[in-house]
């Protein structure tokens, strides 16, 4: 089995790769792999990243088939659906690195940001449970001299929100907080860049 170290390091590898524009030789040879695939998979690494259509997880690590366990909503919030999603997958395929990716210029934080600076009364009901889940992490932010920066304030709001859905993740619930206290899963934060297509971690292992 997959360490977790080894897990990041493939994923580290895939972006650089993606960053200068290649790709992995057997990512061209997927179609050999559909009938492996069928009856079981080995995901290396559990992805929870935001929706958003300019960060999908398989390209920017350049990753294929079955490779990835890949969970999307806006913002890389922590609700009990993603929970129960990472627990299935840490439980049935041994997955051993879990990575919250955010990414640069997040329409769920800035429409967070926008909700604190012009609260709308005609919110969707749904998407303002999203904004109240990134909220309670970004608005002591908001609250200081950064609210007279807004690049600053955007850019220390998405990782302030990565990171917050990464403690949520190794503190939140009690099988994911065994199996880090077993040395069995690593979970960790990371930052994709728009502008360059490199993706930071936050944490090594």
């Amino acid at each position: 089995m997959i360490s977790a170290s080894e897990a990041l390091q493939k994923l580290k590898e895939g972006n650089q790769r993606f960053v200068a524009g290649v790709r992995r030789v057997d990512t061209f040879a997927e179609e050999l792999r559909k009938s492996a695939l069928i009856q079981e998979q080995a995901p290396l690494a559990i992805i929870l990243g935001c929706s958003d259509a300019r960060v999908p997880a398989e390209i920017i690590f350049d990753q294929g088939l079955g490779d990835l366990f890949v969970i999307r909503v806006a913002g890389n919030i922590v609700a009990p659906s993603q929970i129960g999603s990472i627990e299935f997958a840490t439980e049935k395929f041994g997955t051993p690195l879990v990575v919250v990716l955010g990414h640069s210029r997040c329409g769920a934080v800035i429409a967070t940001l926008d909700d604190l600076e012009h609260p709308a009364n005609n919110q969707s009901s749904n998407v303002l449970s999203i904004v109240n889940r990134i909220r309670p992490t970004i608005e002591p932010l908001y609250k200081t001299a950064l609210r007279e920066q807004p690049e600053a304030l955007l850019e220390a709001s998405i990782r302030a929100n990565i990171l917050a859905s990464t403690n949520q993740l190794r503190h939140g619930t009690q099988k994911l907080e065994q199996l880090v206290e077993q040395g069995k899963l690593k979970i960790i934060g990371a930052e994709y860049s728009l502008a360059t297509g490199i993706v930071d971690f936050f944490d090594d292992i």
